[in-house]
């Protein structure tokens, strides 16, 4: 498992959060319209666990002084301001250009609309990142 662990570890950090993420939009919405909630936005940010497992699992194995960490640690940063802030104004983009073409197209038409992240979703993704992580760490 220790040489396979950095492949393991986001691989099952995506399945345990898009597992979580169906689970949390059937109890919202029901199960015929969680299918067609599968991708962006919801609870937890996929792309926030992804990222946070590696950050975590290269701190327990590495420590912080590694210059991998340090790297790690831009990405994190990168991706979890991406996924508050620009995916944001994407969403609010959406909504605007949905509105403005609503009535102006003759075929039916639609951005999708939820494509950025709370910070609750965040650091949901955030928690599901660090216990993954912490698994995989003490499996080896």
């Amino acid at each position: 498992m220790d040489e396979f662990q950095y492949v393991l570890c986001p691989i099952i950090t995506w399945l345990a959060t898009g597992i979580i993420k169906f689970i949390v939009n059937i109890a919202r919405s029901g199960i015929s319209k969680a299918f067609n909630l599968i991708g962006y936005g919801g609870f937890p940010s996929n792309h926030s666990a992804i990222v946070t497992s590696m950050f975590f699992l290269i701190l327990f194995n590495e420590s912080y002084s590694s210059p991998i960490f340090g790297i790690a640690f831009t990405i994190v940063i990168i991706i979890l301001i991406d996924a508050k802030s620009l995916r944001g104004q994407i969403t609010k983009h959406a909504i605007q250009i949905n509105k403005l073409t609503r009535n102006n197209l003759k075929e039916n038409f639609q951005l999708r609309e939820r494509i950025g992240h709370s910070l609750l979703e965040i650091v949901g993704g955030c928690l599901v990142g660090l216990i993954v992580a912490l698994a995989i760490y003490h499996i080896k």
